[in-house]
């Protein structure tokens, strides 16, 4: 005799689908609305290093002397210094092109895995996943003693006569791509490969008994089918890239000047807290974009879906 399922309270699903915001509005809205506060602020050698401070105690009066001191000269700043648009320009620039450079790669190895052996793919999973069990630090370090002049790459380089002289790889923007694509691609294999695993074969069979040729079938039915995938990779790529600080100032020269490397100067080394929080919010502004592009997509898709 089966036993009867339990009944669930009604308060059970709310608090399911409550947690999730709760957790969004500690740690991303509260953190968000401070360094919000903190872009229409003045910088001064206080601490903290700016003005005004919001006193609750003063009652009314004090809330509205504190919004008469709010300023947007951080911003005004942001537009009138070429310095910080030559920043984003240049981090859209490197994340645009090292997303396309981790799609061409990413896509084979995802198709790779999901056409072996079934008994296989949880292993060549695992080895895609394996760099993560190390420190990101420690990988990117790493590299940095690859890309010597006196490193390994030269070294087998010029074992293997393809080049007569030691070349200059760090410190330069081809060493940074190295970096981002070698950290950041399991992040594009992973979402490529949950969607190709779920492809229906039959689809590929029916697409030849029609008379078409394999890289015709893959273009007319594979890719299509695996743009979900695509975009879900590219977004987790192009975003966390555009703010990257660690690899392009350790592998990076002087020219590769990205928005996260301003962002610290500017609050580390110049202690201008409101130029910096204006910086990352108006960063975050500015990704907004793929996000919502992304999401306009999928709406259109469930609503062509039958």
């Amino acid at each position: 005799m089966k036993r009867p399922a339990p009944l669930r309270r009604p308060g059970d699903s709310r608090l399911v689908v409550l947690i999730p915001y709760l957790w969004l509005l500690a740690l991303f809205l509260v953190p968000f609305v401070i360094v919000l506060k903190i872009s229409f602020s003045q910088t001064v050698m206080a601490l903290p290093p700016y003005r005004p401070v919001l006193d609750l105690a003063a009652g009314w009066a004090g809330l509205k002397d504190f919004a008469a001191h709010l300023t947007t000269d951080a911003y005004a700043l942001l537009g009138s210094d070429d310095l910080y648009l030559r920043s984003y320009l240049k981090s859209l620039e490197v994340a645009g092109l090292s997303t396309a450079l981790l799609l061409a790669i990413g896509y084979p190895i995802a198709y790779g895995i999901v056409r072996s052996p079934r008994a296989l793919q949880p292993l060549l999973v695992m080895l895609v996943v394996l760099p993560f069990w190390t420190s990101f630090l420690i990988r990117v370090y790493a590299w940095m003693n690859i890309l010597q002049r006196d490193g390994l790459l030269n070294d087998v380089l010029m074992r293997l006569q393809l080049i007569d002289a030691p070349r200059v790889w760090l410190s330069t923007d081809t060493a940074v791509y190295i970096g981002l694509v070698y950290s950041y691609l399991p992040f594009m294999v992973l979402p490529l490969y949950a969607v190709l695993e779920k492809l229906d074969p039959a689809l590929l069979e029916a697409a030849a008994d029609l008379g078409c040729t394999r890289l015709r079938a893959f273009w007319r039915v594979t890719f299509p089918l695996s743009l979900p995938g695509v975009a879900a990779g590219a977004l987790l790529c192009f975003i966390p890239i555009t703010g990257e600080f660690v690899i392009p100032d350790l592998l990076g020269g002087s020219r590769t000047l990205m928005i996260g490397q301003t962002l610290w100067t500017e609050f580390f080394s110049n202690r201008d807290w409101p130029v910096a929080s204006a910086i990352a919010v108006a960063l975050l502004a500015l990704l907004l974009v793929p996000i919502l592009f992304y999401e306009r997509l999928q709406k259109r898709a469930i609503g062509e879906t039958p």
